[in-house]
């Protein structure tokens, strides 16, 4: 049959960004671990591309810390390391801090209702041992203030090294968890009381809890 001329285009923008949350996530949740070698080929065969998409989601992946690339050996998958858990951790701390101040007055009465139902999932989840549900909760509520905010600059540095932030906090939230429950009823109540250095103050209080010394990549 003739090919319609008038049929749009792929959209190789999300394809290539599909196979790199597909891979960051693989990542993050332990699917690929760490010193584990990574490979084109088997991966664009795992998800059904071509090898140019993962090519390219390699590269990003490698800026975010999540892979080392070593040139004409291997890729592999990155150790959890001290140094770079504390760096990408005081980053996504000031990112967030900055975005609570900013957008406290900003939320709704609704932004702020789904915080809270997001912080009673991610406490459900943390007693119930499922650290996948408590990681997607936790990211939903210091999402919610940062997409209220509407800063594009700031959603992009949180998006390059929040992922390896969240490798360290899977670890965290398998043993404790509960410390984070409470910080967040804080966090909310400070922003639905209007409290913008409060909120910021304990919003970067959050994200100093997560270990960064030798015991982060244990």
């Amino acid at each position: 049959m003739p090919i319609p001329l008038d049929s749009p285009a792929v959209d190789r923008s999300l394809l290539r960004d599909d196979v790199y949350r597909r891979l960051r996530d693989a990542i993050v949740d332990g699917t690929f671990r760490p010193g584990e070698q990574l490979k084109d080929g088997e991966l664009a065969e795992w998800l059904g591309v071509s090898r140019t998409p993962v090519r390219e989601a390699l590269l990003r992946l490698g800026g975010s810390g999540l892979v080392v690339a070593l040139p004409g050996r291997s890729t592999r998958v990155s150790t959890i390391e001290a140094g770079a858990v504390r760096d990408a951790r005081d980053v996504i701390a000031a990112m967030h801090q900055l975005a609570v101040r900013q957008a406290t007055g900003r939320l709704s009465d609704d932004d702020i209702e789904r915080m809270r139902n997001a912080n009673r999932r991610f406490a459900d989840a943390v007693t119930a041992g499922d650290i996948g549900a408590a990681l997607d909760a936790d990211d939903e509520i210091h999402r919610i203030p940062v997409d209220a905010l509407g800063n594009h600059a700031l959603a992009t540095v949180l998006d390059q090294f929040g992922p390896l932030v969240r490798r360290a906090e899977r670890l965290r939230f398998s043993t404790d968890g509960h410390t984070s429950v409470e910080l967040h009823t804080q966090l909310i109540d400070m922003i639905a009381a209007g409290d913008e250095q409060g909120a910021a103050t304990v919003a970067f209080q959050i994200w100093h809890t997560l270990p960064a010394g030798d015991d982060a990549g244990r």
